[in-house]
Formats: C-alpha cells, structure tokens, sequence
C-alpha cells in the first residue's frame, strides 16, 4: 500500500474570537491533498499585538509565550507522527481522519443505518479509553483555571495520554480501545512497555505514575457506569522510595564560599543556595516577586509567602541573612528590574545542566539538582536548626506531614546532639553505667 499524500499545518490567530482582553484562540489547520481541511483548537490564547503572522507563532520571552510556542511544536511532532502511521494503514487520508485520531477518536467513524440503531447509538455513547482520558483531561483544566489543580499535573496528565497512545499503537496496532476490552494484563504490559520497550525507556516510579492516572481514569468510567468494574484495580502502584541523601552543610558551605568569575555559573550558584535555604521547588522560585515578600511580626521580620504551584498549599519561610544577600546581589539586575522577578532563573533544562559544572568547579562528587536542594533544605530545618516535623511541613507547602517524612530523614548531627545532652541520663561522667535504681524517669 502506498499513500504519496502530504499534510500541511497552519497556525492561525482567530481574531474573530477574540475576548475583551484582546486574546483570541490559536488554532491549527490541517490539509490534506485531495480532501476537505479541518481545524483543532490547541487550548492556548494569545494577544492580538503577541501573534507573528509571518513566523506563525507566538512573539515574546514570558513564561507563557514559551508555552504556547511549545504546544504547537509538541501538536506539529504529534500530527506528523499520527499522518506517518495512517499511511501505511489507508490508500486515502483525510484531514478529518487526522483529526480524529489526535483525539482518541477512530480514524473513520461509522454510521449507523440496521435496525438496532438505538441499542448501538446507546453503546457508541460510552466513549473509548482515549476518549474517557480526554474528558478527564478537560475536567481537569476547568480545576486549573479556577485554581483548585497545578498546571504541572495537568503537563504530566498530557503526558500519560501520549504514552497511552504510544503503547496502544505499538501492543495493539491500534489507535484507541473500547473501555470494555481492557483486562487486568492491560497494567503489566503498558508498564513493561514503558520500562523496557519503548526507544526512551523510563524508570519504575515514572511507569507507575502513569498507571496510577491510567487506574484514576477507569475508576472516573466507573463512577459514569460506562464500565462494571476497573480491571486494573488489583494492580499495585506502590515503588520503593528511594531515600536522597540531601548535601551536608559542609558541602552547602563550598558551594557558597567558592570564587566563580563565570556570571552564569555565579548565578546559578546563588539560585541553588537560595532553594537550599527557602525550600521553593524550581516552578515557585521561578515565579517568585517582590509581592511575596511579606513583612511578619512585632519584630517586622521579611518572610517569603507564596501558594504553592503543585500543590497549592501556602508556604512560607523567614527569609536568612544569606537569602537578603543574594536578594540585595540583584537588586540592580533585569530580572528585577524588567522581568519583575527576584533572582536569576534559566529554564529548568538549563539550570539543571549548569548545576553540573557546578558540582564539578566546587568539587562535590554528586549530581546537584534542584530537586536535592529541596532535600537539603528540609535536613538543615530539622537537624541542624531543630524546627519540629510539622513546621518543616509548613514551609515545603506540603498537604500532609507523611509527605514530609519522606524529605525530613532524622540525621546524625541531631542524633548526636541529642545524646550528647541525655548521655549523663544513663551513664557517669567516667563512662560508668549508672545503677538502675539511680535512673532518672
């Protein structure tokens, strides 16, 4: 079978929809030689004066244009891949085809003309997998809107449903499946696939994230009734935590300490110690402002405040000499000045790939990521400093102190301080143990 059809994408600001704001919906026309053009709304919005027309894309370097840009290179990538595959399937594509198979629909739908129309009429309406994903998908991105959910999951959400597509292609051949055909192996293979199949394989906590969504959209079929029971409710998604041991204040102390007359590499220096003593996780540094400093207390102390981008919890942290002096260090820099930001942050790519050079220029022999500061912050809270669990889970924004426990590991330095101060409870000063009755209780 050999299909010579080309596809052409189109991006185009549809300035007839346009809000009271000035943002209008950015939209992308398919076309297909040989048939009739269709159109997918790619859920962003930009402003009238935001649009390039000649480049077809969004003009600026905020966060936001970043994102818009990105979901139409992710949106080109993923309907190239999906025309490539229909081409060895049908002699003729349409756009509409394209169309429906980008959003988990069969690529050509059936119409219904027996007699039993109402009885098949009453089963198409029960949608596919894919389909119960993407409806789950929008609901969620009601809750984000109205912030009551993080634009992070909604990415790792996104991210489940291409995976799903990628192993129903690659197990079945298929480009989606009735929620009804989906038995309890489903689990098992899509998680093989994702650890050992796939070009890009990914970790067992990675995998089973993905699952656990895959089980949370079937339990969402569930409670519609479009399904009986979830058949991947036995399959366990529980993974061994892998416990990261955070930096030691000596290692903190030489990354802070050292002389880098490379400017990008200082700078990047300063944002880790920054999370290593506030806690802020990359997306809220990133988003950090003037406004979130907040002035706390009789004794007018300046606290960082801010809602949490993941989760939503309000954290909130005393701002450390060493935080007002990498505060005062940009006082005079664009990104306060320009960008309305508080310190110097790259993407997270880039961070995270200068924090190499970091680690190798400040002789620290360990991977240094953003997420390890987190780690080391938690550590300094709890066994160098003594704040209690609870209050430690109050400046990371977590929801719960279990979540905590998993960042706060008692250390050696608080266990040693601790029985420096009770040693004299159960032996004397020359090392004798105490007789039993002179305890103290």
């Amino acid at each position: 079978m050999k299909n010579n059809q080309n596809i052409s994408l189109l991006f185009w600001h549809r300035k007839s929809k346009q809000d009271k704001n000035g943002y209008a919906p950015i939209i992308c026309r398919i076309s297909i030689k040989g048939g009739p053009k269709a159109e997918i709304a790619i859920g962003k919005k930009a402003h009238f004066d935001e649009w390039d027309l000649d480049n077809k894309k969004a003009k600026g370097k905020d966060k936001e244009t970043k994102e818009i840009n990105l979901k139409i290179s992710e949106l080109t990538v993923d309907l190239n891949r999906y025309f490539i595959f229909l081409q060895g399937r049908y002699e003729k594509i349409t756009a509409l085809m394209l169309k429906n198979v980008y959003l988990g629909k069969p690529a050509k739908q059936q119409k219904v003309v027996n007699k039993s129309e109402k009885l098949i009429e009453k089963k198409s309406s029960i949608p596919t997998l894919l389909q119960t994903v993407n409806i789950h998908i929008t609901n969620f991105e009601k809750m984000v809107e109205k912030g009551l959910r993080s634009k992070e999951t909604l990415k790792q959400w996104n991210s489940t449903r291409t995976k799903l597509q990628e192993f129903l292609q690659f197990r079945y051949g298929a480009f989606d499946m009735n929620l009804d055909k989906i038995r309890h192996a489903f689990a098992f293979d899509f998680y093989l696939y994702l650890t050992t199949e796939q070009k890009k394989v990914i970790r067992d906590a990675s995998a089973k994230n993905h699952i656990k969504k895959t089980k949370s959209v079937l339990n969402f079929a569930e409670r519609s009734n479009w399904i009986n029971k979830n058949p991947l409710l036995q399959f366990k998604c529980r993974t061994e935590e892998n416990e990261i041991e955070p930096l030691e204040i000596v290692e903190v102390e030489k990354i802070w300490r050292k002389k880098i007359p490379i400017r990008r590499l200082a700078e990047v220096r300063d944002a880790f110690i920054f999370q290593c003593f506030t806690g802020f996780a990359f997306q809220d540094v990133y988003a950090l402002t003037p406004g979130n400093i907040t002035v706390v207390g009789v004794a007018r102390e300046r606290w960082l405040i801010k809602d949490r981008g993941k989760t939503g919890v309000i954290e909130m942290v005393p701002i450390m000499p060493i935080i007002e002096e990498i505060l005062s260090r940009y006082e005079n820099h664009l990104c306060r000045t320009e960008h309305g930001r508080l310190i110097p942050i790259n993407s997270n790519y880039r961070y995270n790939c200068y924090l190499k050079e970091l680690a190798t220029i400040c002789g620290i022999n360990r991977d240094l990521n953003t997420h390890l500061a987190r780690h080391t912050f938690a550590d300094i809270m709890l066994n160098i400093l003594e704040f209690s669990l609870a209050e430690v889970s109050r400046m990371l924004g977590h929801k719960t102190i279990r979540t905590t426990q998993r960042y706060a590991r008692v250390g050696k330095q608080l266990i040693s301080r601790t029985y420096a101060n009770r040693r004299k409870i159960l032996f004397t000063k020359d090392g004798q143990l105490r007789q039993i009755g002179s305890l103290k209780r």
